[in-house]
């Protein structure tokens, strides 16, 4: 079995993010690592957040750190990864791509204790960059120019203390003078060496200078003094004139400024009123804004309250630190404050926010300062503070992130044409059901109702330099409507259309005058208002018409073609009739090439199955030029252009060329090069649209010309990043569009549907999948399906929390003191719907979190959730500490009941100091009012965790611990049928099938096991030889297993066909019963057929066909947010290709960051029978003359490679 893994949608999370000026122009740019993602960000003056580049660089990004030379205007990317090497990217605007400007080689790759990679602090002033290992080994790279202005890199320098821990490190400004960098370590020499742990209590975390002598070209070890045992992070404080130099040290609930010869100025963290008294309070992001005069940091601590903190100082000595309560968001993994006044928050989990500074904090807040600290007998005093509603940010802009995926099912709960995809995301009260639709998002602009129902809609201008549509030209079938478009959209009577009749094209033609074509003849509508009409000849109509600025045919019945030209003064001429053999299913003219007074080619469709290239040069006018068969009739005819490109923003080289694209009746879209000398068609490639005959409509989408096909769903052919890409719009049937464009839409299609006028633009390019998001309230765990009633049944549950009740009182409380009295929002249920109206409310969870309680208390809930209204219709919450981790739907035998629902939960489940727990229970619940509600029938208590729950003949399986019990429902609780002892560590998963039982435990892979009815007995007959740590699994077949383990790998195992026959065989059940393992592991062990590094822990798997008609294939959710897909392949030459153009990638395009690709997918277990799809993607971005080389070896051309690509891109998404 081969398989082809394709990432659907990049990871959504990001690990760490930098700003600076990356393409050397003023706008502010950020960089961000998402896991194995390097990707490009532009925040654009109105707020949106334009993606330019993402790169997979097959390798994990560990960190980031972006410096410039003195004197120059442009940033380069410094990436820590797991390669070894330390990587310097610059970033080409011309040609879109980063590229590799030094890549120096100084240890293994993997990530590892002692190999640098995990830390990197640069000079300020960009003259040397030091990248720092957990352990042991720091190198510094000192950077300069050399003649010709390039970037140089020293080779590296030591800077290694053997037996020290490293929590963080960063570079310390002094000007020009040497650069230093500053660490905080721990030595665990003595720790090490003393049995009695006397030592390891009482080692001391040290800040440590390290000097680079620029003249001796060394680094030495300038300085060192404790610091605080709860010291994590550092921030360098502008110096060399600027400020006072030094560092921040940001430690369990202080801040200190340290420098060398200075006394510490220490500051307290202001910590929140409901905090319990044990919890510190940590900083986790830090971000510095500079200018000229002055300098402020923002901390965020763990609770995701973010502080200003300044300093007093006057040049050297800093005579007071303080602290303000700034804002509160929700905790990121990052902060980067931009020039342009926005601060870009990449969420630790959920979606990344773009805030606006209203304010930076000079009003009066809750303070701390060092002047004001006060030492009493249990240490310093505490201020408090509480927190409120933004003040000084405001966000404009979200990036969505499905990070971190928990479960996902895929399902087509509401009966579209594409199955949707519904996720469990996030974490807390920020966590959410998000439900995915391949397609494109649309935003809907207007919709009006029109007086029948339309057959057309046509825009145009009024002169061909105007930048807005006048008219929009509606036709029904007796009548055409026009309407002005100004500040609203209003009939007219005075434009000079014929209203009188259905219209069959309007447009705009020569430089200002307009054309209507109706059924029995042309009208031209001069600019100063003059009408020319032509009439058809005897009792002929005109059926179809085809157009552009300045050329036109009309077929009449019988398969006449007309063409008429517009002549110099402005006059519409006849120039040539022609007679077809048949009537005409449809017409189109190219597009006139710039420069030119005419376009050369006509495209006739006709009803025989062919579509024929006619000239309209005036030398050979009319001639064939080319026929293409079709499949089916043509029912729409479209040329698109595409404009040369060489590199810029969409990244790609491409000599300008012509597409003919033909929606044929069988619902199919047939597209094909047409040569732009002769007209002849070639590379012809064919996508089943839908179950209408698609009608093809030329748009306007970012600034180029691009397709929209209305089938039995839009779709829109347009490119991006080099690519052409045919999406699905997620949007309701339409019949007829046109392009529309307005003063308040610059970008919008004007479309049709049923009696009604639409007007949507199409956001986010580039997108595989919009989503809609449903709130929750607590982190999900997993959920149910139940699709005869199409309803989800999630568990959710937190630790560490207060229940809703006590939240509730406790707000009460605060409103109480704080004399608002009960008009606080004491409504749970606006807020589980997430309606606006919470939106004031002081203290609403998804922006602060929930208040913090002791770490055995735990919150859950289960609800049941329509997907389509997105309205819960019922929420359980559990009580008394007890939490929901598995569920699943069973029948039992005895049909009482119907349907039930069966939850696993734990009581006080502490997984520290050790693993401990109340009680584990199984809940027994049924359904009432058609599902939309539960009702317990009874609980069972059992003596360990129930981590999987599985419906098994009529039973129910459970995994307890390391134990596989089957139960029967009684009266009271459930009944003990049967148990196997015999499995290793926790049972994680059960999937079944006929009589087999695949079990996932967690560290020791997947247990083939059989239940024999007659001795009611469950017997495991296979196990893996391989442990893995089990965290998704799949059944795919009788003998097939897919399952992921937690370090990022995807494997599938088969058992052998003879032992499977064998097992099946065995009359007597002797065989299973009596054969013995060795080791104590079952007697036959399962093959791994297949393996794959995806770089990404997989949480969950599915087997789905994304694609009416495509190939069902394994899609796989990932921790980081990312969703992918394994199709197998159905022929040995499709093996063959892909895994010769892989090697040839492999061989000519390596990894961006250093990291050897063979070994990235090979980083546990050597990759077996998988073909990188995301590699193979990276062909066209190549340059034409490497795309021909690799293409050559391959005996095929570049187009055909693309194609290729494009068709095993189809069958999957």
């Amino acid at each position: 079995m081969y398989l082809y893994s394709l990432t659907l949608q990049q990871s959504t999370g990001i690990l760490c993010a930098i700003n600076g000026n990356f393409s050397g122009t003023k706008t502010p740019e950020i960089v961000v690592a998402r896991g194995k993602i390097l990707e490009l960000l532009r925040p654009e003056s109105s707020g949106k957040i334009e993606s330019v580049l993402s790169t997979d660089i097959f390798g994990a990004i560990r960190s980031l750190a972006q410096f410039r030379l003195t004197g120059s205007q442009k940033d380069y990317i410094v990436v820590g990864s797991d390669s070894g090497r330390i990587v310097i990217l610059e970033y080409n605007p011309s040609r879109n791509v980063f590229d590799k400007v030094h890549q120096e080689t100084f240890g293994k790759s993997g990530c590892r204790r002692i190999v640098p990679g995990q830390y990197l602090a640069v000079d300020p002033k960009g003259r040397a960059v030091m990248i720092g290992a957990c352990e042991k080994q720091k190198l510094v790279y000192v950077l300069n120019r050399d003649t010709a202005a390039r970037l140089t890199i020293s080779s590296p320098l030591e800077a290694h203390k053997s037996h020290t821990i490293v929590y963080s490190i960063c570079g310390v400004d002094c000007g020009f003078d040497n650069p230093i960098f500053a660490a905080i370590e721990l030595d665990y020499s003595e720790a090490d060496q003393d049995s009695t742990g006397q030592a390891a209590s009482e080692a001391q975390k040290q800040l440590t200078f390290y000097e680079l002598d620029l003249g001796l070209n060394h680094v030495s070890r300038k300085w060192s003094e404790p610091v605080d045992n709860g010291a994590n992070m550092l921030v360098t404080v502008p110096g060399g004139g600027d400020g006072p130099s030094g560092v921040l040290v940001c430690a369990e609930n202080f801040v200190i400024y340290k420098n060398q010869g200075h006394p510490d100025v220490r500051a307290v963290i202001p910590r929140r009123l409901d905090l319990p008294a044990e919890r510190g309070v940590l900083i986790v992001s830090a971000a510095t804004h500079r200018q000229k005069s002055l300098f402020f940091f923002l901390l965020q601590t763990e609770y995701g309250d973010i502080f200003k903190v300044t300093l007093e100082h006057d040049n050297e000595h800093v005579s007071e630190l303080k602290i303000k309560y700034f804002d509160t968001i929700p905790v990121s993994a990052s902060m980067c404050v931009l020039k342009s006044g926005y601060l870009f928050a990449a969420s630790e989990f959920g979606n990344h926010a773009l805030y606006q500074f209203q304010a930076i904090g000079a009003d009066p807040d809750v303070e701390a300062s060092s002047a004001t600290l006060m030492e009493t007998e249990e240490g310093f005093q505490p201020v408090f503070f509480q927190p409120r509603g933004l003040k000084n940010l405001v966000r404009i802009e979200q990036v969505e992130s499905l990070m971190p995926i928990m479960d996902m099912k895929i399902s087509n709960l509401f009966e579209e044409e594409a199955p949707q995809i519904f996720t469990l995301c996030g974490r807390g009260p920020r966590s959410s059901l998000r439900i995915l639709r391949p397609g494109l998002a649309v935003s809907e602009m207007a919709v009006s109702q029109l007086p029948g129902v339309p057959s057309a809609v046509w825009t145009v201008k009024k002169n061909l330099n105007d930048e807005f549509d006048a008219y929009i030209v509606v036709s029904f079938n007796n009548a055409t409507l026009v309407l002005s478009i100004g500040e609203t959209v209003e009939e007219v009577s005075d434009s000079g259309f014929l209203d009188t009749t259905p219209s069959l094209a309007v447009s705009l033609i020569g430089d200002d005058s307009l054309m209507q074509v109706h059924p029995s003849g042309i009208r031209h509508i001069r600019e100063d208002g003059r009408i020319n009409e032509w009439r058809t000849p005897g009792k002929r109509t005109i059926v179809k018409v085809g157009s552009n600025r300045l050329q036109v045919v009309i077929a009449l019945s019988g398969g006449e073609l007309i063409y008429f030209e517009v002549d110099m003064t402005g006059q519409l001429m006849e120039v040539e009739k022609h007679e077809m053999s048949g009537d005409v299913a449809c017409l189109d003219i190219a597009p006139v090439p710039e420069g030119r007074q005419r376009s050369r080619f006509l495209a006739v469709g006709s009803y025989d199955n062919t579509v024929r290239i006619l000239s309209l040069d005036p030398d050979d006018c009319m001639q064939i030029l080319s026929v293409q068969s079709v499949s089916s009739p043509p029912e729409s005819l479209l040329f698109l252009e595409v404009q040369a490109s060489v590199g810029g923003e969409d990244g790609a080289d491409h000599p300008a060329s012509l597409f003919l694209n033909a929606g044929l009746q069988n619902g199919v879209l047939f597209r094909t090069v047409v040569d732009m000398v002769t007209g002849q068609l070639s590379d012809s490639r064919s996508r089943f649209l839908g179950l209408r005959p698609p009608k093809l409509f030329s748009v306007v989408v970012g600034g180029r010309a691009a397709m929209l096909c209305l089938s039995s769903r839009p779709w829109l052919g347009y490119i991006h990043r080099g690519c052409f890409l045919l999406t699905p719009l997620s949007y309701e049937t339409l019949e007829y569009a046109a392009s529309f464009s307005s003063d308040q839409c610059v970008e919008g299609v004007v479309s049709v549907a049923g009696n009604a006028l639409r007007v949507f633009t199409i956001e986010k390019l580039g997108e595989t999948f919009n989503e809609t998001a449903i709130p929750l309230r607590y982190t999900p765990r997993k959920f149910v399906l139940q699709p005869k009633r199409r309803l989800l049944v999630i568990i959710e549950s937190d630790q560490g929390a207060f229940t809703a009740e006590e939240r509730e009182a406790a707000k009460k409380e605060c409103f109480e003191a704080a004399g608002m009295g009960e008009n606080g929002n004491g409504n749970v249920d606006q807020m589980e719907n997430g309606d606006d109206e919470n939106k004031d409310d002081p203290l609403s969870d998804e922006q602060y979190g929930y208040p913090k309680a002791e770490s055995d208390k735990w919150v859950s809930c289960i609800r049941v959730l329509d997907p389509r209204t997105g309205n819960t219709t019922c929420l359980l919450e559990l009580q008394d500490s007890e939490a929901a981790f598995s569920v699943c739907t069973v029948n039992f035998h005895d049909k009482e009941y119907g349907t039930l629902l069966a939850v696993g939960t734990a009581k006080g489940l502490q997984f520290w100091p050790k693993r401990s727990i109340g009680a584990g229970y199984i809940h027994i619940y049924r359904f009432l009012e058609d599902g939309k509600s539960l009702e317990l029938l009874h609980k069972t208590q059992v003596e360990g965790v129930p981590l999987a729950l599985c419906q098994f003949q009529g039973r129910l399986l459970a995994g307890i611990g390391n134990v596989l019990r089957l139960y029967d429902l009684g009266k009271k609780r459930l009944l003990r049928k049967c148990e196997n002892k015999l499995f290793p560590n926790s049972i994680v998963s059960i999937h079944t099938y006929r009589d087999r039982i695949y079990v996932g435990d967690i560290q020791e892979s997947f247990h083939f096991c059989k239940y024999r009815r007659d001795e009611n007995q469950l017997y495991i007959f296979a196990d893996d030889c391989v442990p893995r740590w089990v965290t998704a699994s799949h059944h795919i077949d009788f003998d097939t297993v897919a399952g992921a383990d937690k370090f990022g790998n995807v494997y599938f195992v088969r058992l052998p066909q003879d032992v499977s026959d064998e097992i099946e065989e065995d009359p007597t059940g002797g065989k299973i019963k009596w054969e013995q393992g060795r080791l104590n592991g079952a007697p036959n062990k399962v093959e791994e057929i297949v393996q794959f590094h995806v770089g990404d822990v997989v949480t969950s798997m599915q087997k789905a066909s994304l694609v009416p008609g495509g190939g069902e294939c394994i899609i796989y959710g990932t921790v980081m947010g990312s969703l992918g897909a394994l199709l197998a392949f159905t022929s040995r030459d499709d093996v063959d290709f892909f895994s010769h153009l892989e090697m040839h990638m492999r061989q000519e395009h390596p990894p961006l960051c250093g990291r050897d690709h063979m070994a990235f997918r090979s980083a546990y277990f050597p990759v077996k029978d998988v073909i990188d799809g995301d590699l193979c993607e990276q062909f066209p971005t190549l340059p034409l003359d490497l795309q021909r080389k690799i293409a050559d070896e391959l005996d095929r051309t570049p187009g055909e490679i693309l194609k290729k690509l494009e068709e095993i891109r189809n069958r999957i998404v």
